[in-house]
């Protein structure tokens, strides 16, 4: 070994920044072990020594454990194959970090007590199968009856939320919002009523046609964003552009009668968590979010109570 040039454990500490202890420590694993003694008895790395140890710790910040750090350094297995095992190690890590996180997230802004941290922890955890039959149930649920028409499994399909292999914390929590709509009995017989009511909509000859809520948001949305008043003048003929348009439509000519109807219909539509559904599947699939209906049928609503006469004493 004349004339190669070693370096003391010192020398190393103060090239690497490592602590004299994590070198010895390093040392006597067998990860950096010393090339020579000096005659004094003192350990001396050889010149190899200092571009070993900065691998070893970029390993250990990744964290790899010092046995596999060690075969990598004495090339027992290609750094390839370790960094490929290792993300994906940390790739199931990360996974279940996020849905840990989303589910004390939920329950903290909620203020949930001990079992509905547990029912949020059950629900994060459900395999992609059993997530696909809770939504599944929702769906047919929903839709029992209606499913043969040719509408329908389009409509069926655009309504049914898939959560990545690899959500983000965010799709996490719109997940779990998600689910107990879906497990609502309450909700499910609301949408289930729009349902036959969109159905019954479109049960007339001729070209698909929009719904009273499509009719009513379209109408709408100009007086909302003027901010009109619906019990003010400045509202009829929002009223009136929107009751010829869904007589035009469906084949009604009694305004009463008429405006009954649109009641019926868009009364059970006045439902935020409809929009709220909507806005968490499009977390969950990546669409961009749409327009909320519930301001537009509320608007439309109570324009038309205000105009309704009074029932008789």
């Amino acid at each position: 070994m004349s004339g190669q040039t070693f370096h003391t454990i010192g020398d190393l500490a103060r090239r690497t920044g490592l602590s004299v202890k994590t070198i010895r420590y390093y040392a006597d694993s067998g990860v950096v072990p010393p090339t020579d003694r000096s005659p004094a008895g003192y350990r001396r790395y050889g010149p190899g020594a200092v571009a070993r140890l900065e691998l070893v710790r970029t390993l250990r910040d990744l964290g790899l454990d010092l046995a596999t750090i060690r075969r990598v350094v004495d090339q027992e297995v290609p750094l390839r194959e370790v960094a490929a095992a290792h993300a994906e190690a940390l790739a199931v890590q990360i996974r279940v970090l996020r849905l840990r996180q989303a589910v004390l997230t939920v329950a903290a802004r909620r203020g949930s007590g001990p079992a509905e941290v547990d029912e949020l922890h059950r629900l994060a955890q459900l395999t992609t199968r059993e997530r696909g039959q809770l939504v599944s149930d929702f769906l047919d649920g929903v839709f029992a009856g209606l499913g043969d028409q040719p509408a329908y499994p389009g409509v069926i399909v655009s309504l049914t939320p898939e959560l990545p292999d690899d959500p983000s914390t965010e799709q996490v929590e719109a997940w779990l919002e998600l689910a107990e709509l879906c497990r609502d009995p309450e909700f499910q017989a609301r949408m289930r009523r729009l349902a036959r009511q969109h159905a019954a909509d479109h049960d007339v000859p001729g070209l698909p046609r929009p719904d009273a809520v499509a009719v009513v948001r379209d109408a709408v949305a100009p007086a909302l964003a003027a901010g009109v008043d619906p019990t003010s003048p400045d509202a009829d003929p929002v009223i009136a552009a929107v009751t010829n348009r869904y007589a035009s439509l469906h084949c009604h000519s009694d305004e009463a009668d008429l405006r009954r109807r649109l009641l019926d219909r868009l009364v059970p539509a006045n439902d935020p968590r409809r929009d709220r559904y909507l806005d968490l599947l499009a977390v969950l699939n990546g669409w961009s979010t749409g327009d909320a209906t519930a301001p537009a049928v509320d608007w439309f609503i109570r324009a038309l109570h205000h105009r309704m006469p009074e029932p008789a004493r």
